[in-house]
C-alpha cells in the first residue's frame, strides 16, 4: 500500500498532463482527484497504525546510486513523523483538487492545472518519505519546480511570471545552503543515509573546521547550512520575500503550497534532523532568533495589508516562525503538532478567501468588500471558525498547539528563550488584531464595492463548500483529538525514533496569569477589533495620518524588497549589462562569429574585383598563383 501513496499522484500527473486534452476537463479532474483520495485514505490508515504502535517501514523501490562509498536506495521510509506529514500533504492536496474543480471552472487549461497539483503532491511525498539526504534533495527541488509552475500558471500575466521567477530564485539561495550542508555531511560522515549520519554525529561534536577565518564545530556548520535551506523553503526572515508575491497564482495554489505543504518542508527538515540539531546549541539559538523575529515581523505587516490573500500569506509566515522557535528549544514534537493543526485552519482560511474572491468576481481588496456575511453565510461561518482557531480561541485547534509552544519556550533554559517568549506573546496579540480586521473588513460594515452590486454576491457551490466543511472539522477538533498523542506525557511512545530528544521533554504547568494571557486577550480583541474596524473606523484613520511614516513602513513590508533591489538587483543588473555589452557583444561576438564573418566579407569583397571578365586579368591571377606554388615547393 505504501507504493500507492507515492505513485498514485504521479500517475495522475502523467495521465492529466499527457492525455488531458483527449480525456477532457471532467475526466482529468475526476482521475487526479480520485487517485489523491486513495493516497489520502491509505495515509490515514498508516497514521492510525503508528498511533497503535506500528514499527518503522522502509521499502526499497530500487537501488539508485552505488559509487565508491555511496550506496543509496530510492526508498519509501515511513515512521511516525512521516505518517503525520503524509496525512497533512495528501488530505490538503485532495481537498484542493476537489475545490479546484469548481474554482477553475472557467479556466481553459484545467487538465494542465490538475496535473501540476498532482506533480507537486508527488514531489512533496518523495521529500517526506526519503531515507537519505539525496532523495530528500530531489523532492526538495521537485516541489520548487512545481511551485514555480503553479505560481506562474497564468503565465500571460506579467505579475504572475515575475512572482514565479522570484520564488524560484529566492528558493535557489536557500537550496544552495542546503546543498552545502549535504556536502559537509558526506565529507565528514561518508554517508547520506539518515540512520548512518545520525549515528555518527555525536563523534563529530568536538571536530572543528575553519570557515572564512573562523573555527567552528562541523556539526554547527552542518546545522546552519541545513537551516538556510529551511529558511528559503519556509519563507523565514531575509528569505521571505517570495511568499506574498506568490499569491499571484490561483487561490487553490496558495492553500496547497503556502499554507499546509511546501512551506512546512523546512520545519519537517529541522525535525527530521533533530539528532543533529540537538548537538549544536549555537544553531538552536539561530533558529529561535530567526523564528521569533519572523513571527513578529510578518504579523506587523499583516496588520496593514489590504489584499485578502496577502494578509493570510503573512499570517502563514508568522505561524511558521512559531514552529521554528519551538523546534529551536527542542520541542520538535510541539512544532509538528502546530504544523498539523495549522494545516487545517490555514488551508481553511485560504480556501474561504478564494470563495469570497469567487463570489465577488475576482475582487481581492478588503477595502472594497463589507456587509456580505448574509450573502455568503456558509463561507462566513467557516472563515469565522478558522479565525477562532488561528487566534487560539479556547478549545479550538490553534489553542492547544500555539499555547503549547509558548509554554515550551517559557520554561526553556535556552539563552534565546526569553526573546522568543516575549515576541511570541506579542505576536499572538497581533494575530488576533489582523485576523479580526480581515473578518470585519470583509464581511461587516458598509458594502464598499462600486463595481458589483451587493445583491449579486452569491454563495459558492457545494463543490467549494464541502472541502471547507471538512477543513472546518479539522480546525475545530484536530488539536483536542491529537494533543495527548503528539505532545502528551507519553508522546515518546508515538514519536519513538522519528524525533530525537536529548533529554526527556515534558510540558510543565505555567503560572495561571501566563496560561490565561493569550486566550483572554484574544477574546477581548474580538470586541476591540469590532469597535475599531466597524463602529469607529475614523479612530484608526486618524492614527494612520499621525503615524504615516510608520504606517508606510509596514505597508511597504519594512522596505525589504526596496533594500534587496538596491543592494543586489540593481548592481547585478549593472554588472550584467556591462558584461553583456562589453564582453558578449564587443569581445565574444566582435572577435568571434561576427569578427570572422567581417574578415570573410572583406576578403570576398576584394576577390570580387578579380571577376572582371577580361582574359588577361584571369591569366595574371593564374600566373601569380603558380609563382606562389612553385616558390613554396622549392623552399
Amino acid at each position: 500500500m505504501a507504493y500507492l501513496i507515492i505513485f498514485l499522484p504521479l500517475i495522475g500527473f502523467l495521465i492529466s498532463g499527457i492525455f488531458g486534452k483527449k480525456l477532457g476537463d471532467f475526466f482529468s479532474q475526476i482521475i487526479t482527484s480520485s487517485l489523491v483520495l486513495i493516497s489520502t485514505i491509505i495515509s490515514c490508515l498508516y497514521l492510525y497504525l503508528f498511533i497503535n504502535g506500528s514499527e518503522v517501514l522502509n521499502l526499497v523501490i530500487f537501488k539508485w546510486i552505488s559509487i565508491g562509498n555511496i550506496n543509496l536506495n530510492w526508498s519509501i521510509y515511513i515512521d511516525s513523523l512521516t505518517a503525520v506529514m503524509l496525512v497533512v500533504v495528501n488530505l490538503i492536496s485532495f481537498l484542493v483538487h476537489v475545490y479546484s474543480i469548481e474554482y477553475m471552472r472557467h479556466d481553459p487549461n484545467k487538465p494542465r492545472f490538475m496535473s501540476y497539483l498532482s506533480l507537486f503532491t508527488f514531489a512533496m511525498l518523495m521529500l517526506i518519505t526519503s531515507d537519505n539526504f539525496l532523495q530528500l534533495f530531489f523532492g526538495w527541488e521537485g516541489v520548487g519546480l512545481a511551485s514555480y509552475l503553479l505560481i506562474g500558471f497564468w503565465f500571460k500575466k506579467p505579475s504572475a511570471n515575475t512572482a514565479a521567477i522570484k520564488a524560484f530564485i529566492v528558493n535557489r539561495i536557500g537550496d544552495f545552503g542546503l546543498a552545502i550542508g549535504i556536502f559537509l555531511i558526506y565529507k565528514y560522515t561518508g554517508s547520506l543515509v539518515f540512520s548512518d549520519v545520525f549515528e555518527l554525529i555525536p563523534s563529530l561534536v568536538e571536530k572543528k573546521i575553519n570557515f572564512l577565518g573562523t573555527n567552528g564545530s562541523v556539526v554547527t556548520y552542518i546545522c546552519v547550512f541545513l537551516f538556510i535551506g529551511a529558511m528559503g523553503k519556509s519563507a523565514q526572515l531575509f528569505l521571505h520575500t517570495w511568499l506574498p508575491d506568490a499569491m499571484e497564482g490561483p487561490t487553490p495554489v496558495s492553500a496547497l503550497i503556502h499554507a499546509a505543504t511546501m512551506v512546512t518542508a523546512g520545519v519537517f527538515l529541522v525535525a527530521r534532523c533533530s539528532p543533529i540539531y540537538e548537538f549544536s546549541e549555537f544553531s538552536q539559538n539561530i533558529i529561535i532568533f530567526i523564528g521569533a523575529s519572523t513571527a513578529f515581523f510578518a504579523a506587523t505587516i499583516a496588520l496593514v495589508q489590504n489584499d485578502i490573500k496577502k494578509i493570510i500569506a503573512y499570517s502563514t509566515c508568522s505561524q511558521l516562525g512559531y514552529m521554528f522557535f519551538a523546534a529551536g528549544v527542542g520541542a520538535y514534537h510541539i512544532a509538528i503538532f502546530h504544523l498539523f493543526t495549522h494545516a487545517f485552519f490555514k488551508a481553511l482560511l485560504f480556501l474561504c478567501a478564494g470563495s469570497v474572491i469567487h463570489s465577488l468576481h475576482g475582487e481581492q481588496d478588503i477595502r472594497k468588500m463589507g456587509s456580505i456575511y448574509k450573502n455568503i453565510p456558509f463561507t462566513y461561518c467557516f472563515m469565522f471558525i478558522g479565525t477562532l482557531a488561528i487566534t487560539g480561541f479556547p478549545f479550538f485547534s490553534g489553542f492547544y498547539s500555539k499555547d503549547a509552544i509558548l509554554e515550551a519556550v517559557y520554561f526553556s533554559n535556552n539563552n534565546m528563550a526569553g526573546y522568543a517568549t516575549v515576541l511570541g506573546v506579542i505576536t499572538a496579540f497581533l494575530t488576533s488584531i489582523y485576523s479580526w480586521r480581515l473578518i470585519y473588513k470583509t464581511f461587516h460594515g458598509q458594502y464598499r464595492n462600486q463595481v458589483h452590486e451587493l445583491n449579486k454576491v452569491k454563495e459558492s457551490s457545494k463543490v467549494i463548500l464541502i472541502p471547507l466543511f471538512i477543513l472546518t472539522i479539522g480546525a475545530l477538533f484536530s488539536g483536542f483529538l491529537f494533543k495527548d498523542i503528539f505532545i502528551g506525557i507519553d508522546h515518546q511512545e508515538f514519536w519513538k525514533s522519528s524525533i530525537f530528544f536529548k533529554e526527556v521533554f515534558n510540558l510543565k504547568h505555567p503560572p495561571l496569569w501566563f496560561l490565561l494571557l493569550t486566550p483572554v486577550s484574544g477574546i477581548l480583541l474580538i470586541f476591540g477589533s469590532y469597535f475599531l474596524y466597524v463602529k469607529n473606523e475614523k479612530i484608526l484613520e486618524g492614527l494612520k495620518q499621525i503615524n504615516k511614516p510608520f504606517y508606510d513602513f509596514l505597508l511597504n513590508k519594512w522596505y525589504f524588497d526596496e533594500l534587496y533591489n538596491f543592494l543586489f538587483t540593481k548592481p547585478i543588473k549593472i554588472i550584467g549589462n556591462f558584461l553583456w555589452f562589453k564582453g558578449d557583444i564587443k569581445i565574444i561576438d566582435g572577435y568571434g562569429p561576427n569578427g570572422f564573418a567581417k574578415i570573410i566579407k572583406i576578403i570576398s569583397d576584394r576577390a570580387v574585383l578579380f571577376q572582371s571578365g577580361y582574359l588577361y586579368h584571369y591569366a595574371f591571377v593564374i600566373l601569380i598563383g603558380l609563382t606562389i606554388l612553385l616558390t613554396y615547393l622549392i623552399l
